[in-house]
């Protein structure tokens, strides 16, 4: 299904239980039926309600027949043919659904690391992987590895593994192995999107891939003689802007309050482009190949600033608290996306992680900063965070 913008910008994982609409429609339907209207009407090819009338009618809730709905459809002479596919496709699901809908399966295992690697130049990144790692960690480090080589490219895939090794010996150092390499397992996915970051660079290449154009105009339906054109909202913060600079350049400019006051004329409110057009491709598709500059750039020293901050503070945890240690790792789950969602999600991080010292010492330090972050995830605001970690330390 689509999900809704709320969803993709909670602070958290904010997608919604599919489940819960199988239990509102067994709870309010007489009879109910639950089956993919959506996947009917793009078998169909044809958007629309046909397939619900189709449904409509194979549910026999109506006192009309099958061949009453159709003569409908044929009267109206628009799209006939598709339409009488669709309400087909509809009638046999309807006809067909079960009396007790099987709950959706919501688990994403993570695939298990593969025999072989994909070109013979990753052959050592994944040797590695299964040389230096415990078992339990090596599909995690896989997909992380897969997720440096798409942002960056294999020296940076590799000081990927490289900093999971260290972590690796500090976990062995502290009694890892008798708990199933925990520190390891959660550094291994919280680290990959750390140094795997979202930033201007990443948004316009991921915008300007022809997966992506392919995969819009198979939504949308559109016929191999059809010109299909995206328009995307573009929202630049002034930090995002200065970000993709080169350091020096990038600090000087978000200090102007001129330059500040330029973008805030000119991008305040945003801009709408179309990514399918020369010019607006070309913007992007510039942008998009400043990766090789990456490294130079105002964002990528302030993100790994912070990422030797975080580091450094689960090393010094580590010793005194494994759990706490653990869990102030998994406090990375708060950063995600970018613009206005990364600033809400890092400042809650960064606050997270002023509590882990404070906390650390305390008996139940490791349970108290659990449930500051589930309480940083289910809150937008900081508020109900900050109160509850006054309680804490107050106790």
């Amino acid at each position: 299904r689509s999900y809704a913008v709320s969803e993709k910008s909670a602070p958290g994982t904010g997608i919604a239980d599919p489940n819960k609409v199988l239990e509102a429609g067994r709870a309010a339907a007489k009879r109910f039926m639950c089956f993919d209207l959506q996947d009917l009407a793009d078998r169909a090819e044809q958007a629309g309600a046909d397939d619900a009338a189709g449904a409509v009618a194979g549910s026999g809730a109506l006192p009309f027949s099958r061949d009453d709905f159709e003569a409908t459809v044929r009267r109206a002479g628009l799209g006939v043919d598709a339409s009488l596919r669709a309400f087909a496709l509809g009638f046999d699901a309807a006809a067909q659904a079960p009396a007790q809908p099987a709950p959706i399966d919501l688990s994403r295992p993570v695939p298990a690391a593969p025999e072989q690697a994909a070109s013979a130049r990753t052959q050592p990144l994944l040797d590695m992987i299964r040389r230096d790692f415990p078992a339990c960690a090596q599909p995690m480090l896989t997909a992380g590895v897969r997720r440096q080589l798409e942002f960056q490219d294999l020296a940076y895939a590799r000081e990927y593994l490289d900093r999971m090794k260290a972590l690796r010996d500090l976990d062995a150092r502290h009694g890892g192995e008798a708990r199933q390499w925990e520190l390891t397992c959660a550094a291994a996915r919280y680290l990959a999107t750390a140094m795997a970051y979202d930033d201007v660079i990443r948004v316009a290449d991921l915008k300007t891939r022809a997966t992506r154009f392919d995969r819009v105009r198979q939504e949308v339906g559109a016929r191999p003689d059809q010109l299909v054109y995206t328009t995307e909202f573009m929202h630049p913060r002034l930090e995002e802007i200065c970000g993709t600079l080169p350091a020096g350049l990038g600090r000087w400019l978000e200090n102007s309050k001129s330059f500040g006051g330029f973008v805030e004329r000119r991008l305040g409110k945003g801009r709408r482009m179309r990514s399918g057009t020369l010019g607006g491709f070309l913007m992007l598709y510039t942008l998009a190949g400043m990766r090789r500059f990456r490294r130079a750039t105002l964002r990528h020293q302030i993100e790994k600033a912070g990422l030797e901050q975080w580091l450094d503070l689960v090393a010094r945890l580590a010793s005194q608290d494994y759990a706490l240690a653990v869990e102030t790792v998994n406090c990375r789950r708060l950063v995600k996306g970018y613009s206005d969602t990364h600033v809400r999600g890092g400042g809650k991080y960064r606050q997270l992680l002023a509590a882990a010292e404070k906390l650390a010492g305390r008996p139940d330090a490791a349970a108290s900063l659990r449930a500051l972050r589930d309480t940083a995830l289910a809150n937008e605001k900081c508020g109900p965070m900050e109160r509850q970690l006054a309680d804490q330390l107050a106790a």
